[in-house]
Formats: C-alpha cells, sequence, structure tokens
C-alpha cells in the first residue's frame, strides 16, 4: 500500500562504502572522504529502488545524493559489459542554465572514476532544451545519453517523439531537480502528467526529488510520486546552521529626509560588502535592483565599476551567464538580485546574502538566505534590511518564524484543464485509448488526483469538435473521439503539438492611449489585467484614470495628480503569505497585550525591548520603531487581533473621497477577493461606484465625500455566505481585463488559439483580440466549457486566493466589528495602505511626505486627545 514517511536512519560510511563499486568508492574517498546527511539517508534508499524526496540546505551534498547510485549501477554495467545505447536516467531540472551547471557537475565524477579505473568511462550525459541544436539532436539519436539532463517542456515533447522514445523503455531513474519550484505552478501540473505517461509506457522507475526548505514536505512526496506509490522523506533541512538579522539603517524611518534615508542605507550596504568576500543583495523588483546597482556605482566610485553586477530575468542569457561564471570564480563582490537567483545554480562561495525589505514568507527567506555558507560546515548568514515599519514587523515576524521552521504550505494547482488538454492531445499521438483508462491514468497524476469524470469528459467533448458552434470562429477538432475510445485527427496535430506546447504564457505589453489617441506609454500585462474602471495609476510621472481596453491597448484619461489606487510595483512585488499574515497581526496583538501591560504597571518597556532584539532578531534602532509604531496604534485607535476587526471612515479632504479602510491583514490575493466582492455587493446596494486599494495589510474602498456606508451595509457584506462571496466575485470580475487576459493565457495553453500554426506565428496582440472574441461567445452561449471554467479557477485559486479569504471570513464569525466614524486622520496601521505608492527599495519622495505629513496630523491628536 502507497504510504509517505519520514526517514528516522542513517546508514553509517561503511554500510554505503558496502554498496559501492571499488572504483567509485575509491574516488569518493578520495574527494570527499565522508558522506554528507543526505547522503547516510538517501544512498542506500535509492540503490535499492525506494523512492525518495530529499530536503537538505544548499551545498550540502543533495545531487550527488541522487547521483551516486546512478553512475555506481552504471560504472557496474560498464564493467559487465551490459551498458547499452540506452537512457538509465532522466534529470530534469526547471531552468535551462541549471541544467548545464549539473552536466559539469556529473562529468566530473565520471572523470574522476575513471581515472581511478585508469580509463575513460563510456558514460555518456547530454542536455536536451529548447536551445539544443539540429546536430545535437542527432546526435543524440544516433547514440543515446545514458543519463539526461532536460525540462519539463522537453520531456513532454521527448515522450511524443517516435523515434527518441523509444530510448525510455529502460529508463530507471528520475530525478526533479528544485522541485518546491514547480509544485506550486502549472509547469508542475504538466510534469506530473508527463511522469504517469512514462511510467505507463515502460517499467516502473525510481523517482527522486530535490528541494529546499517548503511545507509540508508530505504534499511534495505526493506530488512527486502520484497517488499510487509510495516515497521516504529525507528532511536534513535542519542541518545547516543559520543566522538571521533584521536591520535599519536610521533611528527615525518617517521624519529622516529621503537624501539621508538613502545615503544611510548604500553607506550600510557598502560596509556589509566591505566586511565579506562575496555578497549577495535581493531585492524583490527588476527595477530595485537595477537602481540599487547603479546608486551604488554612482555613490563609491571606481569601487563597484568591474566587481559588481545586477541579475535578473529582463537582462540577456549571456549577461545572466556572464554574471553566474565570475560570481563562481570569485570575480564580484557583489551581485544584486531580483529573484532569478532563489534557485540552485551553483554561483559559488557567498558568506552573507543581504534582502532589501521583506522577502514577504519565511520560505523564501530561507531559500534565499541558504545561498550563503555553501557548504554544509559553514553558516548561512542573511541580514533584512527594513526601511518602513511595516517592513520591519513583516521582517521580524520572518525572522522568527525562519529560525523556528515555521514555514508557509505550499499550494498545488487542483487539475488545471489547459494543461489537460494539452496531455490528451499528446496521448492520443502516442496510441488510441480507452477512455476509462486514460481517466485512470490522469488521476495517478496527484494535481488530478480529484478530476471529475464529467471535466475530463467535457475536455474530450471540446478537444474532438463537439462544440460545434465554434468551427466558425476556425476551431477544430484535434483529437476523434467515439464509442469510448479517442485517438489523434489529422497529419498536422503532432507539428501543432510540438509548436504550442508548454504552460508559461508569453508577456505582453499594453500600450497605453488617451480618448484623444495620444500613446502615453507601455504597461506590464500583469499589471494591467489588475485594473479594474476607474482606477488610478502613475506612467511617465503623471497619472490616469483607467477607462476601458481593446486588444492590448488601454485607453485612458488624465486624473489631475491624483494619488494611485494601483501602486506601479504591483505586477512585481511578491504578495505576503497569509499564514505570515496572520502570525503578523498576532504579533501586532502580543506587543499591544504587553504595552498594556506597561500601562497597568506590571511590565517595563525595556522587557519588550529585550524580548523583540533576542526573539525577533531586530537591531535596537528597529525595535524602538516597531514599539512606537504599535503603541501609537494603541493611543490613537484599536490594534485588531482575533477577537476585534477595524474599519475606519477617514474624510480625504485633499482629494474630496471618503476612505473606509479594512485592516484585514491577510496578504494581498485574499484581500483582493474581498475588495472587489465588498465593492461590488456594496456599490449594487447603495447605487454607486466605488474605487477599490488592495495591499497586503487591507483594502480600501472609496466614495466621494458626500456619500456613506452605513454601518449594517458593512456587517451585511461580512455576514456573506461561503456561496455568496464565490458567487459575488465571479460576478465582480465578468468583463474584468483579468478575466479577458487570463482567458488567453488559457486559451493559449488549452490549444483553443494556436500560438503557432505552420510557419505562422500569432502575436500576444492577435492572441488577445482573438480571445476576446471567443470569450464573449462562450460567456453567452456555452458557460460550461472546460476552458471557461479553468479560466475562472485560474484568477479565484491562483491570481486571487479565494480560499483563504472564505477561511478569514469564517474566522471572522467571533470578532466584534469596530467602525471607527469621522476620522481626519487616519490611524498609523492606514499610512501605507493609503500612500499606495511606489513601495521599492528606494522609496519616492511624495509617498514619504504624505506619511509625514498624516503622522504629524496624528501626533498632534495623541497629544490633544
Amino acid at each position: 500500500m502507497a504510504s509517505i514517511k519520514y526517514l528516522k536512519r542513517a546508514y553509517s560510511d561503511d554500510k554505503i562504502f558496502e554498496l559501492l563499486d571499488e572504483h567509485v568508492a575509491l574516488w569518493f574517498k578520495r574527494k570527499y572522504k565522508t558522506f554528507t546527511p543526505p547522503q547516510k539517508y538517501a544512498v542506500k534508499e535509492i540503490h535499492e529502488k525506494r523512492n525518495v524526496l530529499i530536503s537538505s540546505p544548499t551545498g550540502s551534498g543533495k545531487t550527488l545524493s541522487a547521483f551516486l547510485a546512478v553512475i555506481n549501477e552504471l560504472v557496474k554495467k560498464h564493467k559487465l559489459n551490459e551498458l547499452d545505447d540506452k537512457i538509465y536516467a532522466i534529470y530534469i531540472s526547471p531552468l535551462r542554465a541549471l541544467n548545464n551547471d549539473i552536466k559539469r557537475n556529473l562529468l566530473d565524477p565520471i572523470k574522476g572514476i575513471g581515472k581511478t579505473m585508469k580509463e575513460k568511462l563510456p558514460i555518456r550525459v547530454a542536455v536536451r532544451t529548447s536551445d539544443t541544436t539540429q546536430k545535437e539532436k542527432a546526435e543524440m539519436l544516433r547514440k543515446p545519453p545514458h543519463i539526461l539532463i532536460t525540462t519539463p517542456e522537453s520531456l513532454a515533447i521527448l515522450l511524443n517523439s517516435p523515434r527518441f522514445s523509444q530510448n525510455f523503455s529502460e529508463v530507471k531513474w528520475l530525478i526533479v531537480d528544485e522541485i518546491h519550484s514547480l509544485v506550486e505552478n502549472k509547469r508542475g501540473s504538466h510534469l506530473s502528467l508527463s511522469l504517469e505517461r512514462l511510467a505507463n509506457r515502460n517499467k516502473e522507475f525510481v523517482r527522486i526529488g530535490l528541494s529546499a526548505t517548503v511545507s509540508p514536505l508530505e504534499e511534495v512526496a505526493k506530488f512527486l510520486v502520484g497517488t499510487k506509490r509510495s516515497c521516504n522523506i529525507v528532511d536534513v533541512s535542519y542541518a545547516k546552521e543559520t543566522e538571521i538579522e533584521v536591520l535599519t539603517p536610521v533611528d527615525d524611518l518617517i521624519y529622516t529626509p529621503s537624501e539621508v534615508l538613502e545615503g544611510r542605507l548604500y553607506r550600510m550596504l557598502d560596509e556589509l560588502i566591505e566586511e565579506h568576500s562575496t555578497t549577495l543583495i535581493f531585492t524583490n523588483t527588476r527595477s530595485g535592483t537595477e537602481r540599487v546597482v547603479a546608486n551604488l556605482k554612482a555613490m563609491f566610485g571606481d569601487k563597484y565599476v568591474e566587481n559588481l553586477a545586477a541579475h535578473h530575468s529582463s537582462l540577456s542569457r549571456r549577461v545572466r551567464l556572464e554574471t553566474e561564471e565570475n560570481l563562481k570564480l570569485g570575480n564580484f563582490k557583489a551581485v544584486v538580485s531580483s529573484t532569478s537567483l532563489e534557485l540552485g545554480i551553483d554561483i559559488g562561495s557567498i558568506d552573507l546574502v543581504v534582502l532589501l525589505g521583506s522577502p514577504k514568507s519565511a520560505t523564501r527567506a530561507v531559500q534565499r538566505i541558504g545561498r550563503s555558507g555553501h557548504r554544509l560546515h559553514e553558516t548561512s548568514v542573511g541580514n533584512m534590511i527594513a526601511l518602513d515599519r511595516d517592513d520591519l514587523v513583516e521582517c521580524s515576524v520572518i525572522a522568527r518564524n525562519s529560525l523556528e521552521r515555521k514555514f508557509e504550505e505550499v499550494r498545488i494547482p487542483k487539475a488545471p484543464l489547459d494543461v489537460l488538454s494539452q496531455h490528451i492531445i499528446g496521448m492520443s499521438l502516442e496510441q488510441v485509448w480507452d477512455e476509462k483508462e486514460a481517466y485512470k491514468l490522469i488521476r495517478q497524476a496527484y494535481p488530478y488526483k480529484d478530476l471529475t469524470y464529467t471535466d475530463y469528459l467535457n475536455v474530450l467533448k471540446y478537444l474532438s469538435g463537439g462544440y460545434e458552434e465554434l468551427e466558425v470562429r476556425n476551431v477544430y477538432g484535434k483529437i476523434w473521439y467515439e464509442d469510448g475510445k479517442f485517438g489523434k485527427k489529422g497529419k498536422l496535430i503532432r507539428m501543432i503539438y510540438y509548436t504550442n506546447i508548454g504552460t508559461i504564457p508569453e508577456e505582453a505589453y499594453i500600450k497605453v492611449f488617451t480618448r484623444g489617441n495620444e500613446f502615453i506609454g507601455e504597461i506590464e500585462e500583469g499589471f494591467a489585467e489588475r485594473l479594474m474602471k476607474g482606477d488610478i495609476f502613475a506612467l511617465g510621472g503623471k497619472t490616469y484614470v483607467y477607462l476601458y481596453s481593446r486588444g492590448n491597448r488601454v485607453v485612458v484619461e488624465p486624473a489631475m495628480d491624483k494619488r494611485p489606487t494601483i501602486p506601479s510595483w504591483y505586477s512585481e512585488m511578491l504578495p505576503l503569505s497569509y499564514n505570515l499574515a496572520l502570525d503578523m497581526e498576532e504579533f501586532k496583538a502580543k506587543i499591544a497585550a504587553d504595552l498594556t501591560e506597561v500601562k497597568l504597571g506590571r511590565k517595563e518597556k525595556s522587557e519588550i525591548l529585550e524580548e523583540l532584539m533576542n526573539s525577533y532578531h531586530l537591531d535596537e534602532k528597529g525595535a524602538r520603531a516597531v514599539l512606537n509604531y504599535i503603541e501609537e496604534q494603541l493611543s490613537y485607535s484599536t490594534v485588531p487581533n482575533k477577537d476585534k476587526l477595524v474599519v475606519e471612515e477617514y474624510l480625504d479632504v485633499d482629494e474630496g473621497l471618503k476612505h473606509y479602510i479594512f485592516h484585514t491583514l491577510i496578504g494581498r490575493k485574499a484581500n483582493e477577493v474581498l475588495g472587489r466582492v465588498f465593492a461590488y455587493f456594496i456599490g449594487r446596494e447603495k447605487g454607486m461606484n466605488l474605487q477599490v486599494t488592495i495591499s497586503d495589510y487591507g483594502f480600501v474602498l472609496s466614495v466621494p465625500r458626500w456619500r456613506r456606508i452605513p454601518d449594517e451595509v458593512i456587517s451585511k457584506v461580512f455576514e456573506t455566505s461561503d456561496d455568496e462571496l464565490v458567487e459575488g466575485l465571479k460576478a465582480s470580475i465578468e468583463g474584468s481585463e483579468i478575466l479577458r487576459r487570463r482567458f488567453r493565457h488559457v486559451a493559449a495553453r488549452g490549444f483553443l488559439i494556436l500560438r503557432q500554426y505552420k510557419d505562422k506565428r500569432m502575436s500576444a496582440n492577435r492572441q488577445q483580440i482573438s480571445a476576446d472574441s471567443l470569450l464573449k461567445f462562450l460567456l453567452m452561449y456555452q458557460r460550461d466549457f472546460p476552458l471557461i471554467k479553468e479560466t475562472y479557477n485560474e484568477v479565484l485559486y491562483e491570481a486571487m486566493h479565494i480560499d483563504e479569504a472564505l477561511d478569514y471570513m469564517k474566522r471572522l464569525n467571533t470578532r466584534i466589528l469596530e467602525v471607527k466614524r469621522n476620522l481626519d486622520v487616519p490611524s498609523p496601521f492606514a499610512f501605507n495602505l493609503l500612500a499606495s505608492g511606489a513601495r521599492d527599495v528606494v522609496m519616492l519622495e511624495d509617498r514619504r511626505a504624505f506619511i509625514r505629513r498624516l503622522h504629524k496630523q496624528l501626533m498632534e491628536k495623541i497629544r490633544g486627545g
């Protein structure tokens, strides 16, 4: 019976050496002498053909844990003259750059073992990705590699290659590296189906997953092996010592002038870089990365001309690879990255990681900080630098959670139907399938364990042309399906499959025009999809109100320098995780309770400061700032907690708006659900349009100053049932940018829209126009269409987190709703939410000035009160 269990027993070096060929053992003893913790647990398990998930730090030897048994068996086969021209092991990596890294790391032991045998081992290793040349592909067909290194997308293509797939019949091991980066997205769902198809065509193989810190490991193990197999978990992520400190450059984060704050920040960075041999600095955005590099070079002259570089996904592959190579060679004192160096590319010896701003989750913090202290016995050292008070609270809770190993849970997509459509087409190219046998196979992939037969049949109906109305829109059947069986349809379908496969949507830039057809500039699609009618955003130093869109064109009108309701960083910034947000609410409530004890004379302030510094790893400046922040909130308003929800009515005289500030600290993706639904319900109830501003810390509904939302309406919305909230969200996104753009992505993944047909490539703009036409038709006549259902699922559960919003609404059942009316100054917890400007590593002066002005008014109120 399938089971998931943690391995409790580490094997001794002698026990493992007994399993190894004498030359493999000799090579290992000369190079490493002893086995590392993951190797002591995993090598014997893999040797005995058991599935294993290994979670361990960078530099702990987990890659060799996976490959040692493989190389050992191949060496034995060679000695027995049984090494055939077959693929024995497949290594899957989410990164093409990582593939080349692994090839180098594999060739080193193979050469080393060959030297101990005094011969050149004939074990072949090859990389197969979209970058592989035709010549290399032909060579692989002629002489297949014994170890194939590839990506999830290339594996799916190879499964349907009539000639190359024959080499998979002897696969004995399959390794998925960086599995944590695949589990939570549709690339991972795609891979899970590929693994089941591979296992179905050949005999079972050993599955080995390699992961950084992730939770819960049991879910990741199930993802790796599917629903019918057992897996052993090797968790030695605790084996690495980690030190984390939260720093702030100045004593006063509100009144320190921007140029002084900026100067202190860069001097602090310079000192940290000087004190260490190599420093890796993470920002959360590409623009932030470029700014930090530019400012360090500008402030310190020649010091950083040659030994400092940027690394992010917008740079060319050549530039990124050069930066990685120079890091390995120790040529850089520092590299600044957005998120692109989080994954396990070997980047040499780093002795400090600096996080500029909150990484938004403990899991991500540990992954980033784990890039330092590359070897197992070295300590991973990380500094988080916070530049405002909300960031300080985030970083302090993250630091504590990270060191206590309290990590956020992974979110595995649930039976995505667009990915399923791709694989059914791929399966049809292999053979004729009985529908029930195919369904049974698909449900063995863990993301598809709950796939309903109805949804499955609807996908078969769509792919076989069962929705005849779509033919007038040039959508034709890709498979035949009759009498409970299905297979491929037409000669071109194989080429269509090869040229349209994949799950990553094409990035599009959206052109912005005024009503008068004046071109303003471009915005990213991730930003555009969040726009709702009436939203205000900044572009080119001016603000505009969003009116409507056509294709990949957005129409706006000037907004007379009003503050944005959508921050410029929205598409880039990482969202705060839900569980971490709840921990932050608990943290604030605890400090507020401690401060109440101080007021009653039962506790000293110095005790709270001491705890903040010791348990939450803040420096003294940061600890005082956090304490002052929560004390101000407590003095003026209420600190929300598990028993009390706070809503503030604040009249903004300058903008002529009345803001209703909902202090729902649950992360941006859950808050977007509540913000949209509340605006929809209240707007319908009161017959008015509301502006919505979303943040990690809550949401704001804004109405003209003469309008009012009564208490009973607010209470009524908070009493919404689960079904009403789901239906309300669906109604609120009808005709929205997010529905339009996500439908295009789903339609392309599900082969409803072909990105490429024969030699013609359809531009993202043409795709969007085609998608808009199809969406309008399907919503009118075929709302049960599977890709419509999938689009709503993607919006509700991926773009937003409706499950978290529903969980929060249940938690509200025991809370008292406290509505504070007629405020002419909002509470401190609302400052950042209202500012809603470019909250990046280097903050804008107008945002700081806005917060400074509110804080002055607040302190006058507190002193006067």
